[in-house]
């Protein structure tokens, strides 16, 4: 008998390893932006990109509106400075912990192209016992591109202000989970990707708009100004978060589990984020019942999503978030379930479905 395998889960995946393979961090999203819009544009009625970059595709409806929001943007880095000996020291664009930066491999995107390079620092063998125990931290770390000098190092192509990504691509591991930079927040993009080919399907009583924010690493800034322009009924930021299942990290500081379906906030930040109305929560929950779907509930303490911003902006946008728990997120080797990843879209489905039930 022929193995029976999931061909959705395959082309989720597919889509996955395109997009974190991609390069983009804040402000610098087109690459990422020119993918999500090639992979919205046959499921949805109109596209534009706004001013400050945010990708907005509209699937025609009702008077009512639901928009689903998920960053392009990943956290990486910007050239500041190359000395006298071809050396490339740099500034970090979003929440980095530095001990992940040591010894990695990186791209640095010039303008006549890609050039590899490495994190090095001073090396441990001549550290004193008590200076190798230390977090050698960002400010002693450069970059090492093989130039002569800092003359070569800008005939290469390096000048200052340059961005940098991590030179890493997604693998797979066991169990239908996966490895790979950017995953916070590509695997927002493509559960946005997969329910606007599901709702591209039938016909909803909700005008969707599928946005692409951009800079939300530093500031949550395109959700801002895209929540202004659309003032949508209602608003859905989909994003990663954080598990606690495994070493490191109690339950008591996260309830979330990879595997166990998507997590529903309910606060983030301490509620310094979002503090979700009871009319959104149950709206998701709800849904999640109707359409069988196993959910999370996340209470959490640190980081906040694109739905803390758009619940502020004009009157007050009703807002809520649909996360998927990532492992080692802000960091080279992030790790998600692929079934998480289509449950979730399966809820954005069905929350876009019964919208007009509460709003």
């Amino acid at each position: 008998m022929a193995k029976k395998t999931n061909n959705n889960l395959e082309e989720i995946k597919n889509l996955l390893e395109k997009l974190s393979n991609a390069h983009g961090i804040s402000g610098y999203e087109k690459e990422v932006r020119e993918i999500v819009g090639k992979e919205l544009k046959p499921y949805t009625d109109k596209m534009e990109t706004d001013k400050l970059g945010n990708l907005i595709a509209t699937k025609k409806g009702g008077k009512l509106s639901v928009m689903i929001a998920a960053h392009m943007d990943e956290i990486g880095f910007m050239v500041k400075y190359i000395n006298e000996k071809g050396f490339v020291y740099f500034a970090k664009s979003g929440g980095w912990f530095d001990q992940t930066l040591l010894n990695q491999r990186i791209i640095i995107h010039t303008k006549k192209g890609s050039v590899l390079g490495v994190v090095g620092s001073r090396p441990p063998h001549i550290m004193k016992a008590e200076e190798a125990k230390k977090v050698i931290e960002i400010d002693n770390m450069y970059i090492d591109i093989g130039a002569k000098n800092e003359k070569d190092a800008h005939k290469i192509g390096v000048e200052v202000g340059d961005t940098i990504t991590l030179d890493r691509k997604l693998e797979s591991l066991s169990n239908k989970m996966v490895t790979g930079k950017a995953l916070d927040n590509r695997a927002g993009l493509v559960i946005m990707i997969e329910a606007a080919r599901i709702l591209s399907k039938m016909k909803t009583k909700a005008e969707v708009y599928f946005v692409g924010t951009v800079q939300e690493e530093i500031g949550l800034k395109g959700a801002r100004t895209a929540a202004y322009s659309l003032n949508p009924s209602v608003a859905v930021a989909v994003d990663t978060t954080i598990p606690g299942d495994y070493p490191g990290i109690e339950k008591k500081n996260s309830s979330l589990e990879v595997g166990k379906g998507p997590a529903i906030t309910v606060s983030d930040a301490e509620g310094r984020g979002i503090v979700v109305t009871e009319s959104v929560l149950e709206w998701m929950k709800n849904s999640a019942k109707k359409g069988k779907i196993p959910c999370q509930l996340s209470v959490l303490e640190g980081g906040m999503t694109d739905a803390a911003i758009i619940n502020l902006t004009r009157q007050g946008i009703p807002s809520g978030g649909i996360s998927i728990a990532t492992r080692y997120i802000h960091s080279p080797v992030e790790v998600l379930s692929l079934n998480d990843l289509q449950q979730c879209a399966k809820l954005v489905v069905e929350c876009v479905k019964s919208a007009d039930k509460y709003f």
